[in-house]
């Protein structure tokens, strides 16, 4: 439950961010998407770690480094998704949410198994 709870303040805070930068910067869509990953990121790694999973057997820096390496592989999919939907026709903000939604239970998975083990 915590971390749907981090994941949906992750969600918004990506959403927002990848709208600013999508339509108030004029960035296309894949630019639009890392920067607002790197955003969501980096306040849900802090959240996960002292929040949903408690784990602090390892220092900070490798859990970020495990976790950050998750997070791209969710990354990686999500923007596949999102170039796939946007080519299709689907505009790029609600292309992006679907993205999102994609990775999450590979995210969820991974981190659990393997970030904050």
């Amino acid at each position: 439950m915590r971390f749907c709870c981090v994941g949906a303040s992750g969600y918004v805070v990506n959403l927002v961010v990848f709208a600013l930068l999508l339509h108030g910067a004029n960035a296309h869509h894949i630019l639009a998407a890392l920067g607002s990953f790197a955003v969501s990121w980096s306040t849900n790694f802090v959240f996960n770690k002292y929040w949903t999973f408690k784990r602090h057997e390892l220092p900070a820096h490798l859990q970020a480094l495990r976790y950050l390496a998750v997070s791209l592989v969710a990354l990686g999919l999500g923007l596949v998704a999102l170039e796939g939907l946007v080519r299709a026709g689907v505009d790029a903000l609600p292309a992006q949410a679907i993205a999102i939604a994609l990775a999450v239970p590979v995210n969820f998975l991974l981190n659990r198994r393997w970030s904050f083990r």
